[in-house]
């Protein structure tokens, strides 16, 4: 049996230091990205496809794009290194 392995990439806010500008709401594709109560940006991870266009956009510099490698469709994390 052939073991599958797959890379997903996705956005993750560091919501303490996050200034909710909504920047990144402005540039995502795929509008995986909601500002909430005024305070703080979260990532809908089902939505976000891993593009890096918030990081790239965020003033604060308070977003991570993070690769995973998931073993089959069991998606069992086996590694994450830090893309962006």
């Amino acid at each position: 049996m052939e073991t599958k392995k797959r890379k997903k990439r996705k956005a993750f806010v560091d919501e303490k230091f996050c200034v909710a500008c909504g920047s990144c709401v402005k540039v995502c594709p795929m509008s995986a990205i909601q500002v909430y109560n005024g305070i703080m940006a979260k990532v809908n991870l089902e939505k976000c496809v891993g593009c890096g266009k918030c990081a790239k956009e965020c003033p604060a510099s308070v977003i991570t794009v993070k690769e995973e490698l998931y073993i089959l469709s069991e998606e069992v994390k086996v590694n994450e290194k830090e893309m962006v």
